[in-house]
């Protein structure tokens, strides 16, 4: 989907692992229950009728989340693998979308224990969005803003501390939703980062 996933200044991602014996396994059984549970949103018309809703719409992307928002309240009590956050679908050539894996998300508080409770981590890799600046309410147009060459404002932006987004006029936060981690069905179901 893009690549594998790097830690860096807007990037938290659970510590690399050695595999443990009936890892392999489990990570196996909660993808074919993930795509067993997900086969009938292959026509996104049916992924909007349950309720998943296009995150961003309008924006160009790589792969577009359409997530359920009922969803990310029950990941927030319990795992469930047949019930993904999101769905990720890319544009096919004929400019429809193609379901291409799906998301789970956890409570930012968890820990690596509670997160290898739901997906071992030494086969799944969980990622958290942290220290963006982004404009100030009401601003939409400073997203464009660029400094250098390089963007003020967002995931691709040199600014990662409180005081360095209050010197641009913006808007620190800390952390964007909680723990994310993306299950590529190309791949076989590996999981896999963009």
């Amino acid at each position: 989907m893009g690549g594998a996933m790097v830690e860096d200044l807007h990037m938290r991602l659970t510590s690399l692992r050695p595999l443990a014996p009936g890892d392999s396994a489990r990570a196996a059984r909660v993808v074919a229950q993930l795509q067993a549970a997900t086969a009938r949103y292959r026509d996104v018309r049916a992924a909007e009728a349950d309720g998943f809703r296009q995150f961003l719409p309008g924006v160009p992307q790589p792969v577009y989340h359409f997530t359920s928002w009922r969803g990310a309240l029950g990941a927030m009590l319990r795992f469930d693998p047949a019930r993904p956050t999101s769905l990720l679908y890319r544009r096919g050539a004929d400019g429809g979308f193609e379901l291409v894996g799906a998301m789970y998300t956890a409570p930012a508080r968890e820990g690596d224990a509670e997160l290898d409770a739901r997906l071992p981590l030494r086969v799944f890799r969980w990622h958290q969005h942290v220290n963006w600046c982004v404009p100030p309410r009401g601003a939409r147009e400073r997203w464009r803003e660029t400094r250098e060459g390089r963007p003020v404002f967002g995931p691709k932006s040199p600014v990662a501390t409180a005081e360095a987004c209050a010197s641009v006029g913006g808007r620190f936060l800390p952390r964007l939703f909680g723990w994310m981690v993306h299950v590529d069905f190309a791949g076989g179901g590996s999981p896999h980062q963009h």
